[in-house]
């Protein structure tokens, strides 16, 4: 392991988070102790940055994180330097050709629009996402708004059950411009092929100095899969998805319900320095 951390960076839920997206005591305690001694702390997420940007005051921590990742890459505020970044949205026919790629299983899609949920339907699922992201549902009239506008993503809620097979079909219908991946076990979403957390984790590290060897970056499925590839210690959750596991440095010994990212960097971090 490397002896030096200057950044912790960690998705969201199923990683920072425990099942019922709690930021636990132990994990409070941890990050304040890495912010104590000047590491710079932020988050990744498929969320948006009006979103992400609350998580500090509704967690009851002092101070903001030091960078925030939103939608997958395709938004960055740097607090830092008080500056806000966007890159490669998803064209409107592009939009269109996705809801037709997926049109074979049965779904519900959805964007992130003006503020607001822009959904196929509204259903129990749709309302679980509105109260995680405290966000209005409104139900589209016409497929055609959903591709009015580019948009850094869209979602697609499905089964379980089919998961297995959308992402095979996928993977046979591949597209120079757009890809699709994983964030849930019941979530796919499509995104710029240009976009990815690691894309973003790269550019704020650039644009801080801070060498990728001396992050360590948390998730737990496959977007947070090339975040872990090019950090210096790349860890996914023991809950994490297989092919997230295969790429990551290390495996936490506890799920994100039994604290496991405040154990791991309390184990192979701050008792090594001294600072717990």
């Amino acid at each position: 392991m490397h002896n030096k951390i200057r950044l912790v960076i960690a998705d969201i839920d199923s990683t920072l988070v425990d099942s019922k997206r709690n930021l636990t005591k132990k994990t409070k305690e941890i990050l304040d102790c890495l912010h104590a001694h000047g590491v710079y702390l932020g988050i990744a997420s498929g969320r948006p940055l009006d979103e992400l940007s609350k998580n500090a005051k509704k967690w009851g921590l002092q101070y903001d994180f030091d960078f925030l990742i939103g939608m997958n890459g395709s938004e960055v505020w740097d607090n830092l330097h008080q500056k806000e970044y966007s890159y490669f949205k998803l064209k409107k026919e592009w939009i269109k050709e996705i809801i037709d790629l997926m049109s074979s299983f049965e779904s519900n899609y959805f964007i992130y629009h003006h503020g607001y949920l822009l959904c196929r339907k509204d259903d129990e699922m749709m309302h679980h996402s509105a109260t995680s992201s405290d966000k209005e549902i409104v139900v589209m009239k016409d497929v055609e708004e959903m591709y009015a506008e580019e948009n850094a993503k869209i979602m697609f809620r499905v089964k379980e059950e089919i998961m297995p097979e959308i992402e095979k079909y996928i993977e046979k219908h591949p597209s120079p411009y757009y890809k699709g991946f994983k964030t849930q076990t019941t979530l796919m979403e499509f995104a710029d092929r240009r976009v990815s957390k690691g894309f973003a984790l790269q550019k704020l590290c650039e644009m801080n100095n801070i060498a990728l060897e001396d992050v360590a970056a948390f998730g737990d499925t496959t977007n947070d899969n090339d975040m872990i590839a090019i950090s210096g210690t790349g860890v996914c959750m023991c809950n994490g998805s297989d092919d997230t596991k295969a790429i990551a440095d290390f495996i936490t010994e506890k799920s994100n319900d039994e604290d496991g990212l405040a154990y791991f960097i309390e184990e192979h971090y701050l008792k090594p320095y001294g600072w717990y």
